[in-house]
């Protein structure tokens, strides 16, 4: 028997199947985080549940001493969308053609299983490891994100409590499990700009003031403007519209208002404040009569090359020899609230061709090479 056979079951795909028999659609956990505890418990791990509204959130610590290395991720998933499209039941994890099926299988609950393997190994391989271990886990990634880490993290500045590294079980690989790294994501910042004219008869456009038309040439310079030329991590910020709306429906009256959705997708090298002052002041220059209202979804963190990308990036290479490639492709993700509270945040899970997705997978031989690496990060951390 070739213990390294991917179709024979293993103690993460074990774990794997169990987790994603849950149906932990958000904000439910559905048991998955009372599970993770039973396990870490007896490993020496102190685990906390942190209840915020419907979310359920844990944090476990294994030691006191630093450095303090996080592993999180989340519990959650997305809905399933229409059963009848999935050629299996996703709950009900599944085997096929050297694939694993469910919701979840991806997005991350593989990850999580992997983590939790993966310290079981190292603390029963080096019990007296330096520093410490952590595991921060919500229910609320796929969600609002209100109530889930976003709260972890508060209560864990409150307490003093300093995190030296976090890795986040999201599903970064592109073609092969190990490929890329996310050490960074972009920030996202939404705007509902409300332009308003006067509404009219068109037969009579002199006794009206067409909204879209005074717009127009302002969206064009808006999409027209470069923003930051970006950094050595980041592609330059991006401004999107996503809508447009205007108009009554009718097509003889001239609308008294347009309002336009847009969005940033913002780097390090633009803040918030920025950004916002050099729409206005575009605005202004068009002379607009307008109502601008934001809403900042998330700000974009960066961790450079360092001691957490290197101790990550050489466990993939001795696990699957690839070099991996460090990115801030992508959209947000946890670990722009983690970023607040420790110095060294990165990203890494399995391929995520499949998230999302009706018949969400994994590969079978994927499964104990990811718990492999996070295993070997810890021991390059804290060995």
């Amino acid at each position: 028997m070739n213990a390294n056979d991917p179709t024979l079951s293993s103690r993460t795909r074990a774990l794997t199947e169990e987790l994603i028999a849950l149906s932990s659609v958000t904000p439910d956990d559905n048991g998955c985080q009372r599970r993770l505890a039973e396990l870490l418990t007896p490993l020496g791990f102190a685990c906390e549940t942190v209840q915020s509204g419907e979310v359920t959130n844990l944090w476990a610590r294994r030691g006191t001493a630093q450095p303090l290395v996080v592993l999180a991720g989340h519990t959650d998933v997305v809905p399933t969308g229409p059963l009848t499209a999935w050629q299996s039941d996703p709950f009900q994890p599944t085997v096929r053609d050297g694939k694993l099926y469910g919701r979840g299988a991806a997005d991350m609950k593989t990850s999580l299983a992997a983590m939790v393997v993966a310290v079981e190994e190292f603390t029963a391989a080096h019990p007296d490891h330096k520093g410490s271990i952590g595991f921060l886990i919500t229910s609320d990634e796929e969600g609002p994100a209100i109530d889930g880490t976003v709260v972890v993290c508060d209560m864990l500045e409150q307490r003093g409590e300093q995190l030296d590294c976090c890795i986040v079980g999201e599903p970064t690989s592109v073609d092969r499990l190990g490929d890329m790294i996310k050490n960074g994501r972009r920030g996202t910042m939404s705007g509902k700009l409300t332009v308003k004219g006067i509404q009219g008869h068109i037969a009579y456009p002199h006794l009206a003031r067409n909204p879209v038309h005074q717009v127009a040439p302002a969206l064009a310079e808006l999409a027209a403007t470069e923003w930051d030329a970006g950094n050595e991590y980041y592609l330059p910020t991006s401004w999107q519209v996503s809508n447009i709306h205007g108009g009554t429906g009718a097509s003889n009256i001239i609308p008294g208002e347009v309002v336009i959705d847009f969005n940033f997708r913002f780097s390090t090298a633009s803040t918030v404040e920025g950004l916002q002052q050099r729409v206005r002041d575009l605005l202004d220059r068009h002379g607009l009569e307008y109502d601008l209202k934001w809403t900042v979804g998330g700000l974009p963190f960066l961790t450079p090359r360092g001691t957490l990308s290197d101790a990550l990036s050489a466990a993939i290479q001795a696990e699957t020899g690839i070099a991996t490639e460090l990115s801030t492709s992508g959209g947000t993700s946890d670990g722009r609230f983690i970023a607040r509270i420790c110095p060294q945040v990165v990203e890494f899970g399995p391929v995520n061709a499949s998230i999302h997705k009706i018949d969400e997978h994994i590969a079978l031989s994927d499964i104990d090479p990811l718990k492999n690496i996070y295993r070997r990060t810890l021991e390059n951390l804290l060995r």
